[in-house]
């Protein structure tokens, strides 16, 4: 378990999560298995390289925001201990607290220092939107007219724009370019048969129930993160002004303790949730989530419609507006994380 999940899985203790079970998953047609199958390899690829440096990116925001905030409890701790006091027994000792704290500092520093370095959030995020791309292949793979000439290589610029950050991805169109000649030859002759028609609209639908599921996962946790973080900070700013309060008639050192480390950490917490774009997350999943439903029914709709004969051009416009939903909230998604860059807190 990565850092970031660890922190947020404390966070969350107690928290009533009601999410359904994932929705059951649907064989893709028989002449899109061979094309999956070959395509796997590279998914799975850039999709562990999409984990790796996406949980150092999120790991290290959180790392560096809640370190900041001990190393205020390292400078302050001593003093409420009273081992600034030479006649106390662990007086000597007191530098070991000065070298912990410069420790953390430089721990904050080293942290910025390799995520800006090795580039954690830009490896993420090229990692995870080839991932997903080449996810879809087999999605798009049926929408491209391969008898047309094209000056494209990349199947995604055939059918869709989907933005500026999608058309660079040589990875992406290398993978393309290989797996072309076997996608023709499976989808020759496809959209002259029902049963792969109907086949293919039901598998897509069941890749957007898939995602519809995520989508509701993602917000359901954001949202309770969100709500979580919020209460913690109330409680923490709360207890800091009930000790600024105190401190008037009490003078102790345990609420200097109090009315220095308590800020910090809550400015830490909103610091790590604000650089996690929880609250835009969550809301952008739950419209997601609404739109995705709708692209789903009409898909359904569309099959209803047709009967044991769907039109070709009919299916292909409600998938292709379907994923197309998809690739615009991916562009969205990297879009709204790309701005942020580890913080030196």
């Amino acid at each position: 378990m990565a850092f970031h999940q660890l922190v947020q899985r404390v966070l969350l203790i107690g928290a009533r999560l009601k999410i359904p079970p994932p929705p059951p998953a649907v064989r893709p047609p028989e002449r899109l298995l061979r094309l999956i199958e070959a395509l796997a390899p590279a998914h799975l690829r850039f999709d562990a390289r999409a984990l790796y440096y996406g949980h150092r990116y999120r790991s290290g925001f959180w790392a560096i925001y809640l370190l900041s905030a001990i190393a205020v409890l390292f400078a302050v701790l001593p003093l409420a201990l009273g081992w600034d006091d030479r006649r106390h027994l662990q007086h000597p000792v007191i530098g070991l607290w000065a070298v912990g704290e410069v420790l953390i500092i430089g721990t904050v520093s080293t942290i910025y220092w390799l995520g800006h370095r090795r580039d954690w959030q830009g490896q993420w995020l090229y990692a995870r939107t080839t991932a997903e791309l080449i996810w879809y292949l087999p999605l798009v793979a049926p929408l491209l007219d391969f008898m047309r000439p094209e000056t494209s290589v990349n199947w995604y610029m055939r059918v869709f724009d989907p933005g500026n950050h999608l058309r660079s991805g040589d990875d992406l169109e290398a993978i393309c370019t290989k797996n072309e000649p076997l996608a023709q030859t499976l989808l020759d002759g496809a959209w002259s048969d029902p049963a792969f028609i109907s086949m293919y609209a039901l598998w897509t639908v069941g890749v957007l129930e898939a995602q519809t599921h995520y989508h509701h996962r993602v917000a359901l946790r954001q949202h309770a993160l969100l709500h979580r973080v919020h209460a913690v900070n109330i409680g923490l700013f709360g207890l800091t002004a009930i000790g600024a309060l105190l401190h008037l008639a009490v003078h102790t050192i345990w609420l200097s303790v109090i009315t220095t480390f308590f800020p910090a950490l809550g400015a830490s917490l909103h610091g790590a949730l604000a650089q996690s774009e929880s609250y835009r997350l969550g809301t952008t999943s739950e419209r997601l989530e609404v739109e995705l439903q709708r692209a789903i029914s009409g898909i359904r709709a569309t099959l209803e419609q047709q009967g044991a004969s769907p039109s070709p051009a009919r299916i292909k416009e409600a998938i292709r507006e379907a994923i197309e939903l998809i690739l615009e909230e991916h562009q969205d998604w990297h879009m709204l994380v790309r701005p942020h860059h580890l913080p030196l807190a």
